[in-house]
């Protein structure tokens, strides 16, 4: 397993792509494989420098890990900001345009629909999400 702790920063987000493509790079991630661990990456991340610790700062913990049978890459996300779990938001209703959609909601649902499995939960004080993709 590999970690990187990092000021939950927006700033930071260029440092956590770079993290995480270059661990996926040495396992031989396919490229549509990589970017849909990008996207996803990207907007739980922002999400946690967005409003984990409003209106303050803290840190994200991202671990990623290789899993075999079936082969899959693990990325978990670990903060302790505000107690949430994204996957207790319900799902936009995406048949509704644009202009008749709530605000929020359509990063979260991406990462659902794109990974292979996600889980959360509240432990030890810390947020800590976690996605999988088979690869």
């Amino acid at each position: 397993m590999k970690e990187l702790k990092i000021d939950a920063t927006v700033q930071n987000l260029d440092e956590v792509l770079a993290f995480l493509d270059g661990e996926l790079e040495g396992m031989d991630c396919p490229m549509k494989e990589q970017m849909q661990l990008d996207v996803a990456v990207e907007e739980i991340f922002v999400n946690i420098a967005s409003y984990a610790y409003e209106p303050g700062t803290g840190y994200a913990l991202i671990q990623i890990k290789e899993l075999d049978a079936p082969k899959r890459v693990q990325v978990t996300f670990i903060d302790e900001g505000v107690p949430y779990d994204p996957l207790q938001k319900e799902d936009p209703d995406i048949t509704l345009s644009a202009e008749e959609r709530q605000i929020g909601g359509l990063g979260i649902y991406m990462v659902k629909q794109s990974m292979d499995n996600i889980y959360y939960e509240h432990k030890d004080n810390k947020n800590v999400l976690t996605i999988e993709k088979n690869i």
